[in-house]
This record gives C-alpha cells, structure tokens and sequence, in this order.
C-alpha cells in the first residue's frame, strides 16, 4: 500500500535530519580532535556513524514501500565551542530536538494509518530515549571532573572505548 504524500515528505525531511545530525557530530568530533582530545572526537565519530545509520533506514524504509527518497542540502556544522560540556550541552539540545521531530513524524503516522510506519518509528523512539540518557551522563561526568587535566584526560581515554555502531543491532 502506497504511503500518502504528507508522510513521505515528511520521513524525507526526517532524512534530512539524522544526516544533519550526522554532520553536526563530525564538526564536533573535528573540534575535539583540534583540542587535542582523541577519545571524545572518536566518540563523535562514532555518533556521525549512528546517525548516518539512522538516515539510511529512513531511506531504506521510503524505497522498501516503493516510495521515492528526495535528499535535501545540509547546512555546514558549527565547529566553535568553548568546553567539551558546552559540546555536549548542544548535543543535548539538539538531541531533544530530533525526539520532537521524531515524535511529530509518528503522530503523523498515527493520523495517516500507516502501520509499517509505526512500527519503523517506535525503533527510533526508544532510541531517542537512549541517546538523550547517554548524553545527560556524559555532561555529569564533564561537569564532575570539570578542567581538572588529568582527570579530562582520564575520561577523554574512556570516550575513545565507545564501540562503533553494528549495521543490523543499530540500522
């Protein structure tokens, strides 16, 4: 069954935006790289893989129902920041931001009566969840350790074991 127009444009603007995502998070990780911090810019790295990952089964998801994927451009990230904290700070809002936009594709959904739709949509649900919880405990561990240098470098060693995502546990 075709999905309607309304919902279609709407997971292409969903695509738009976990690549966004994406892009954001490697400026990031350039960031922290500049910063001479290699475990945070490869757990940045690693963010830019998920959220590609994301995209790419919105994508796989449109072409599956025999849709069409329109990809739109992307704006160029913002790769100034004071502190790793004021980083994850913006991860974090902009974390909330895609659970907004995520939610108001699933009403969509809901409204249109497009189950598959659903179902696809109630993964990256939970998975929102899981992303802002992660990203709340890094800000506790940056604001715990504050500036203190080993203490940073301590943790900067910890991001670097974040292991990078599994095409079918996370896609």
């Amino acid at each position: 069954m075709p999905m309607k127009p309304k919902l279609v444009d709407a997971f292409n603007i969903q695509i738009q935006a976990e690549f966004q995502s994406a892009y954001t998070y490697l400026g990031m990780a350039a960031w922290f790289a500049e910063q001479n911090l290699p475990g945070f810019a490869q757990w940045m790295r690693v963010q830019w893989q998920e959220e590609t990952m994301h995209a790419m089964k919105l994508y796989d998801f449109l072409h599956n129902r025999g849709e069409s994927v329109s990809l739109r451009p992307l704006a160029a990230p913002v790769k100034k920041y004071t502190s790793a904290v004021q980083v994850f700070e913006q991860v974090r809002k902009h974390e909330l931001a895609i659970t907004a936009s995520i939610n108001a594709l699933y009403e969509l959904a809901l409204k249109e009566k497009d189950l598959p739709a659903q179902i696809v949509l109630q993964w990256f649900i939970n998975e929102q969840v899981e992303e802002e919880a992660l990203v709340v405990e890094i800000i506790e561990r940056l604001k715990l350790v504050g500036s203190d240098g080993p203490s940073v470098y301590l943790l900067d060693r910890q991001m670097a074991t974040r292991p990078a995502p599994v095409s079918g546990a996370q896609a």
